[in-house]
This record gives structure tokens, sequence and C-alpha cells, in this order.
């Protein structure tokens, strides 16, 4: 049996939406159970991200540090940010938010891995970009505020971000799947049998 995800939708006789917010919003679902029993689930609807692995020619991973007000932490994070108009090209998305955050462009680019980050309460689905080939963004510097307008930058070894993640030091969930995800990709086939940038991505489609 091959060990992968599938779509399957369940009887859903209800819904209603009792929170609406600014980027993402709570909906309550009815679902029908194998069973035929009906049960009430409720979830956050996301329009769904996009992270950067950037990986610069030494070996070094670009992260920032940013306040997480959720978590009450100050959390060490690759480039991220979300799609905020419906069917856009995710590489595009990912090529804005490594300007933006970082001011750093990327001549190579390809897919590192797609994660649902909390399937049990929320459809947020991020694809994880690896960028290579790094250089300094041209023209000015993206103007950031809010949470972003203290962030840090740094440029870490890889090994030492992995040796954070295992000990429990490192917590944000695209810096981990990245991290991990890019260690087994330089162990296995290499970087460049990695799927490419515009490979499909069913939980949010969009056009190439």
């Amino acid at each position: 049996m091959a060990i992968k995800d599938t779509p399957e939708e369940w009887t859903v006789t209800a819904t209603t939406t009792p929170f609406t917010g600014n980027k993402t919003s709570v909906r309550t679902d009815e679902v029908v159970m194998p069973d035929g029993t009906t049960v009430t689930r409720d979830y956050q609807v996301h329009p769904g991200s996009v992270a950067v692995l950037a990986l610069d020619d030494e070996g070094r991973v670009l992260v920032l540090r940013q306040y997480r007000h959720p978590v009450r932490q100050r959390l060490w994070e690759i480039p991220a940010g979300l799609l905020d108009i419906p069917g856009e090209n995710p590489l595009h998305a990912a090529q804005r938010e490594l300007y933006e955050e970082a001011h750093v462009k990327a001549e190579n680019w390809r897919v590192l891995a797609d994660v649902y980050t909390t399937p049990g309460g929320c459809d947020e689905a991020v694809r994880i970009f690896l960028a290579r080939d790094l250089s300094e963004a041209e023209g000015e510097r993206f103007e950031v505020s809010e949470e972003e307008a203290d962030m840090e930058l740094a440029r870490v070894p890889r090994d030492e971000l992995v040796r954070g993640v295992l000990a429990g030091e490192l917590h944000n969930n695209c810096l981990v799947v990245g991290v991990l995800a890019l260690t087994a990709a330089q162990a296995g086939a290499g970087l460049d049998a990695l799927r490419p940038a515009d490979a499909p991505w069913p939980a949010r489609p969009f056009e190439a």
C-alpha cells in the first residue's frame, strides 16, 4: 500500500461562520460520521501561506527572530507570509516575502515541502520553498511595521538549526520542517532532485 495522503470529503449538513477576522475566519460544520451520527467541528479558515528556506553558498540558512503573541515567545523563523490573493502563484508570493522580510533575491528555487500546519483545527496549507544563489535585492528596503518592525536577521549554519530543533530550542513549524527536509534531501538524492518551483499544489491551486 502506498503511504500517501488522499482527498476525501465527508457529508456536511450545515455550515455557519461565527467569526470573521481580517485575514482568517472560524467555520462551524455539522459533519456526518461513518456510523451515521452528526458532530460539530469548529476550525479556522486560512488563505494559505508560503515560507522560504534561503540557503547561502556557505551552507547557512537565513532566519529572522520575531515576536509571536499567541505563544508569548520571540521565535526564530524562516521568511514566510500569507497568500493574500486567491489563486496567486505561490512562487511569486515567496519571492515577495524574501524581498520584503530580508531584502534578498534568489536565482534557484525548488519546492522543499508542502504541509498542513494544524489539520485538526485549521485548514492552513503552507508551501516551503528552497531558495539558493542568493544576492542582495535592488532598490530600497521594504518598510516593515507592527511585529516585523524589530525583527532580527541572521544567517545560521544548517547543523546548528538542526541541533536547536532536536534540543527543543526552536519551535516554528516552517523552520523545523524546512531544516529537517533540507537535511534529508542533502543526504538523499540531492537538492536538484527536489520538485520544481512550479510543481502542482492541490491544496492551493494556482495559475502558472
